[in-house]
């Protein structure tokens, strides 16, 4: 064989070796996972426009993040998706009895636009409280669990949201509830405060979804609202809260949800002190005319305490 074409050869053998080892980099870098450490604090954000649409192409320099007002400096920045671990819980009580093959569709939208990486469960309150077993990545699972869900009559709220941190402990990737109702809590056990303080304390994103319903109650026509606290879990946590007046609205809701957690910024700080007290969180853009939705706090846990 020709000298020339032996280097050609021997060329193309080193080319094709340093993609072999490039590629496994690569995908590690489209695939990043991030864990809270003692000395790194994660903030999830959310960035949109004046029209609402999503903002993904922003870079470190866009972004400013203050702990009690104090400036912070970055030490991680990613803009790429990361694997999450959700657990979507739905409201299936009376109110919901005719619509709950459209709250069926709009949670299989979710379902279907999840990354291979992502695992779900699937969860229904009534009067009764279910969480299916084990987290899963297997779309058509997770459709099947939905259609299987079942009635009940009071609205165990914020049980359910508790339930829900349940099954998230130990759970690989970002921690995220999403929770569907039409009405306030009733029949459970657990109030609004104290979930408040779980979620905060295990650092998990929450998203809601909420519909004005109209049903027969067996007398009259009742018109329900949501309870105005899953609004306030999504404002605290950084995530987000749709309410919705038609149940037509329920498929894009649960699209918008699946969107924002694929088009979330990763950024993270050294906290100056660690007094396992509440600090405020506060991210501001550099950028006029865009709005950052982040978590508002963080426990600023001191992992060596022995208490």
């Amino acid at each position: 064989m020709p000298r020339g074409r032996i280097r050609s050869l021997a060329g193309l053998i080193a080319l094709l070796l340093a993609a072999v080892v490039w590629l496994p980099s690569l995908t590690a870098q489209q695939r990043p996972t991030f864990r809270s450490t003692q000395t790194v604090v994660p903030v999830f954000v959310t960035v949109t426009d004046e029209q609402q649409r999503l903002v993904t192409d922003l870079e470190r320099g866009d972004f400013e993040i203050y702990d009690n007002d104090k400036l912070q400096p970055l030490v991680v920045f990613e803009n790429l998706p990361q694997p999450i671990s959700v657990v979507v819980m739905l409201d299936t009580s009376l109110s919901m009895t005719l619509n709950l093959s459209l709250l069926r569709s709009g949670a299989e939208q979710f379902f279907i636009r999840l990354f291979p990486t992502d695992k779900a469960k699937v969860g229904a309150f009534n009067d009764r409280i279910t969480i299916s077993k084990d987290f899963v990545s297997d779309r058509d699972a997770l459709i099947s669990d939905v259609k299987d869900l079942d009635f009940g009559n009071s609205t165990r709220l914020w049980d359910a949201v508790a339930e829900s941190l349940e099954a998230l402990k130990g759970a690989d990737g970002r921690r995220v509830i999403l929770v569907f109702t039409d009405g306030d809590d009733s029949g459970g056990g657990m109030g609004l405060n104290a979930v408040l303080d779980r979620v905060r304390a295990e650092e998990v994103m929450v998203y809601s979804i909420g519909l004005q319903s109209d049903f027969f109650n067996g007398a009259t026509r009742v018109r329900t609202k949501p309870d105005g606290g899953i609004k306030k879990l999504a404002e605290e946590t950084g995530g987000g809260y749709f309410e919705l007046q038609k149940t037509t609205a329920l498929g894009p809701a649960f699209t918008r949800v699946a969107q924002e957690l694929h088009s979330q910024y990763t950024l993270g700080f050294t906290p100056t002190v660690l007094d396992n007290k509440s600090h405020k969180l506060v991210v501001k853009l550099k950028q006029p005319g865009m709005t950052a939705r982040a978590r508002r706090n963080y426990i600023a846990k001191d992992q060596t305490d022995s208490k």
